[in-house]
C-alpha cells in the first residue's frame, strides 16, 4: 500500500490525474490530505469517489494530538526520540519553520498511531513542506521508506527542513530535467533520483477543424497570481495595440490578483481587446475553452515570495489540443517547450519578447502549424499519462513486492483503495 501525502488532496489536478491512473495500473494506495480540498478541477464521478476516501488529518483534536504524543515512546521506542531530536536540533530554514516541524512532527505521532495496524508499503508526499513533513516523520516513526515529489513553491518559497528530507528520503521524483539537477547539486545520488513528468491524459484532448478566425486569438489561463506572469501578457498586448495589431485575448482562472489585473486591463484601455473571466476551470472545460483561440501564452515569471510553477499542466493541455505556445526559459518549461520545435521561449519578465513571439506567430503561418503539430506530438510522446509515469509505476513495485512478502509472512489484513475509472 501506497500512503500519499499532500497539503489539500484532489484540490490539485495533479494529485488527482496521478492517483486515479495509478489506480487503473492497479497500484494499491490511500489518500491522505492535511486539508480538504477547498476548490477541485475534476467533475468526474472518479474523482467524487477519491475525494470521499481520502483520509483529513486537519481539524484534529489537540487532546488526540497531546495523546499520541505522549504515546508515542512506548509506540515507537527509539524511533521516537531521534525524531524529536531532529525536530528540535535538526537544520532548519528559519525559526518558525522549526516551530512548525515540531508541531508536524506531534501530528506525525498521530498520524503513525493510525496507520500502525495499516499496511504501509512505502510514505510518499506530493510537495516536499508541510505535508513532507508529516510524511517524513510518519516513516521515521513506523520505520517505513520515504519519498517525495518536489514542485516550486516547496522546494523555494516555502522550504522546510529540504536537507535532512533529501537524507532521509528512498527516492527522490523529479518532474523536469532542472529538478534533477537541482538536486544532484545539493549532493543528492544519481540513483536516488527518478524523472517522472506532470503528464496529462491526452486522450481528452485533440485539434480543433482548422478554422480560419477573422481576429487572431490568444489564450491563456490559471490561478491569478503572480507566478503566472499574467500582467506581462497584457503589456504585451498592449505592445500590439499600439502597432495597431487585430487580436483579442481571453485569460480564464480566478484568484487573488483579479482586481490588479482588471484595473491594468482598464488603465491601459484594453476592455475591448482582453477579457479576463475571473472563473476557474474545470479539467473538463478545457478542451471547449483551447479550441476558441489561435494561440496559447502563458508567461511565468519567478515570484518575489520566491514562487514558482514548475511545469503548468495548462501548456500540455493546450499543446495537446493543437495550439502553438508561447512560454518562458523557466524551471521545467524548456522540457515542455522545445525552442522553434515545440514552441517558442522568451525570458521571463519581458513583454517586449512576449509581444514579439506572439506577432511571429501571427505573422508566420508554417511555423505555427509546425510548432503546433510538433507540440502536440512532444505532449503525446513524453506527457501523456498512459506512460509518462511508468516511471514512477515501476519505483514504486519493489516496495509493494517487498511489503506482500512481509504480509505473506505475518498474515496481516490489508486495507486497499480502489478508485473506479
Amino acid at each position: 500500500m501506497i500512503h500519499y501525502m499532500t497539503t489539500n488532496g484532489i484540490g490539485n489536478a495533479w494529485v488527482a490525474n496521478e492517483l486515479h491512473q495509478l489506480g487503473k495500473a492497479g497500484i494499491p494506495f490511500r489518500l491522505h490530505t492535511m486539508r480538504s480540498p477547498g476548490v477541485t478541477f475534476h467533475a468526474s464521478q472518479w474523482a467524487d469517489q477519491l475525494d470521499r476516501q481520502t483520509h483529513v488529518l486537519y481539524p484534529v483534536s489537540k487532546f488526540k494530538v497531546a495523546a499520541s504524543v505522549l504515546a508515542a515512546p512506548f509506540l515507537f521506542g527509539k524511533r521516537f526520540f531521534s525524531a524529536a531530536a531532529n525536530a528540535v536540533f535538526g537544520k532548519r530554514e528559519s525559526l518558525r519553520v522549526r516551530l512548525a516541524g515540531i508541531a508536524h512532527l506531534m501530528v506525525a505521532c498521530h498520524w503513525a498511531r493510525q496507520l500502525r495496524h495499516q499496511e504501509v508499503s512505502l510514505i510518499h508526499s506530493q510537495w516536499i513542506h508541510s505535508g513532507g513533513t508529516i510524511a517524513m516523520y510518519g516513516g521515521w516513526l513506523l520505520d517505513k521508506p520515504f519519498s517525495f515529489t518536489g514542485h516550486a513553491a516547496d522546494l523555494f518559497r516555502e522550504r522546510a527542513a529540504l536537507e535532512d528530507k533529501v537524507k532521509r528520503a528512498a527516492r527522490i521524483v523529479c518532474i523536469s530535467e532542472f529538478h534533477r539537477e537541482f538536486y544532484l547539486k545539493m549532493g543528492v545520488p544519481n540513483e536516488k533520483l527518478q524523472v517522472v513528468y506532470c503528464g496529462i491524459d491526452t486522450s481528452l484532448f485533440h485539434p480543433t477543424p482548422q478554422r480560419k478566425t477573422p481576429v487572431p486569438h490568444i489564450l491563456s489561463s490559471g490561478r491569478l497570481v503572480e507566478k503566472k506572469g499574467f500582467e506581462y501578457l497584457i503589456d504585451a498586448c498592449h505592445l500590439l495595440d499600439q502597432q495597431g495589431r487585430e487580436f483579442c485575448c481571453t485569460i480564464g482562472g480566478s484568484g487573488p490578483l483579479e482586481a490588479s489585473l482588471r484595473e491594468r486591463i482598464q488603465k491601459l484601455n484594453l476592455e475591448h481587446k482582453i477579457t479576463l473571466t475571473g472563473e476557474a476551470l474545470k479539467q473538463e472545460q478545457v478542451p471547449t475553452f483551447m479550441h476558441s483561440g489561435d494561440v496559447y501564452c502563458l508567461p511565468c515569471v519567478w515570484a518575489k515570495d520566491n514562487d514558482v510553477d514548475g511545469l503548468p499542466q495548462m501548456l500540455m493541455e493546450a499543446m495537446a489540443c493543437g495550439l502553438p505556445a508561447v512560454s518562458t526559459r523557466l524551471v521545467g518549461i524548456p522540457d515542455l517547450l522545445i525552442q522553434g520545435e515545440t514552441g517558442l521561449l522568451v525570458e521571463p519578465n519581458n513583454a517586449k519578447q512576449l509581444a514579439d513571439a506572439l506577432i511571429t506567430l501571427m505573422d508566420d503561418s508554417p511555423l505555427a502549424e509546425k510548432i503546433a503539430k510538433q507540440g502536440r506530438a512532444h505532449v503525446l510522446s513524453k506527457f501523456d499519462l498512459g506512460t509518462c509515469l511508468d516511471p514512477l509505476i515501476k519505483m514504486y513495485g519493489p516496495y509493494l513486492e517487498r511489503s506482500e512478502q512481509q504480509q505473506t509472512a505475518s498474515s496481516t489484513p490489508t486495507i486497499k483503495t480502489t478508485v473506479k475509472s
